[in-house]
């Protein structure tokens, strides 16, 4: 189903046509949907990621880090239209920016290929992008948000360091360490991502507030994975995010003097509602 636009008045210009998507209910829109997701050996995952999908998205595309089962064969069966791209080097920061430069869609989603990711929350990312956030950031520990998977030690890591990033930055996050969030195309030529590993989401989220771009935190339940072990180590890729925070520069008393933008959304400063 779609509908177009239709022009208001009959003595106005008639506008361009645009094809809107009906999301739920309640919403449609019309800018192309974009959903990345890294993976590597994920062949018995991606049945449980794809299932969750909405069928409005405009393009999957998968990364593929060189896997040595049937991940890429699997997600053709899944989704036929699927957009495969081979991983240049290694890590998920590799990954998501070789995904993020084949993307053709206004608006971009980055999701787990684990299965803990559910792919119904996806309108609700958009629906906080479409009503003016330039960034919609997952958080397990925001009201409605949950996690299965995670130990003591991760989430008393994670704290911290969200600490050290709303202290150094002037963010308002509730969570630092997650992988599920969306963004308009166009935050890329601001949020410049020169990192490789799982560190990744650490930067787009400090970049994101040093570039003054509007933030809403997304409640967002991060279930277990399914089938398999993840690559993640608790203290190597903690001391990675940590080493982030420390490289980058505090712009602090810049962003205070923006202007102050829509209360519904924070500040410029990525100030989270």
């Amino acid at each position: 189903m779609s509908s177009v636009l239709q022009p208001a008045t009959e003595d106005q210009d008639p506008p361009v046509a645009r094809t809107y998507r009906p999301v739920s209910s309640h919403l449609a829109i019309a800018p192309p949907v974009s959903v990345v997701i890294p993976a590597m050996n994920e062949a018995e995952n991606l049945p449980y990621v794809f299932k969750t999908l909405p069928d409005w998205i405009h393009e999957v595309v998968l990364v593929d880090g060189n896997s040595t089962d049937d991940t890429v064969e699997v997600a053709r069966e899944l989704w036929p239209g699927v957009k495969v791209v081979g991983q240049r080097g290694k890590g998920k920061g590799d990954a998501l920016r070789s995904g993020f430069e084949a993307c053709t869609g206004d608006i971009i989603v980055m999701v787990d290929a684990d299965g803990s990711a559910d792919g119904n929350e996806i309108v609700s990312y958009v629906s906080a992008l479409v009503s003016g956030a330039d960034f919609a950031k997952g958080s397990r520990f925001a009201n409605g948000g949950g996690t299965d998977d995670m130990t003591f030690i991760r989430m008393l890591g994670n704290r911290v360091l969200c600490a050290a990033v709303n202290r150094k930055f002037g963010a308002r996050y509730t969570d630092l360490c997650y992988g599920y969030n969306a963004f308009w195309r166009h935050c890329l030529d601001k949020i410049d991502l020169d990192c490789t590993g799982f560190e990744v989401e650490t930067l787009m989220n400090i970049r994101v507030v040093k570039a003054g771009l509007k933030v809403q935190e997304i409640p967002s339940h991060e279930y277990l994975r399914i089938h398999g072990t993840s690559n993640l180590r608790a203290v190597r890729d903690g001391l990675r995010v940590l080493r982030v925070i420390l490289g980058e520069r505090s712009n602090r008393r810049a962003l205070r003097r923006r202007p102050h933008p829509s209360p519904l959304l924070g500040t410029g400063r990525g100030k989270v509602s």
